[in-house]
């Protein structure tokens, strides 16, 4: 190994031979492997075997938006991202119909 040059404040070493960066914090320090596959969960309207999503559907509908009228985002609904897609546009054309609100 060529000369370590340590630059002020930097919180890494170069190695002036090879021209590589190494990490003098964690050196050699590893993150433990994951142990076992987890079972991929499903979102409300796969499990059911839903393909279209009923903007008359106003109960299902309705669990998908806030009390203020938002809609909530996938990873706190739980849907997919396709899913995700046509429940949004069931929400906008339940609002246009005036079955679910803009905002409250």
């Amino acid at each position: 190994m060529g000369t370590i040059q340590r630059r002020r404040g930097a919180g890494f070493a170069m190695d002036s031979k090879m021209g590589t960066r190494r990490d003098l914090e964690g050196a050699g320090r590893r993150k433990p492997a994951f142990a076992g596959v987890r079972e991929r969960t499903q979102c409300r309207f796969c499990r059911r075997g839903i393909k279209y999503v009923d903007y008359k559907d106003v109960e299902t509908l309705q669990k998908l938006l806030t009390n203020r009228g938002k809609i909530y985002s996938r990873k706190r609904s739980g849907n997919c991202a396709g899913c995700q897609r046509k429940a949004k546009k069931a929400i906008k054309r339940a609002r246009y119909m005036a079955l679910l609100p803009f905002t409250t």
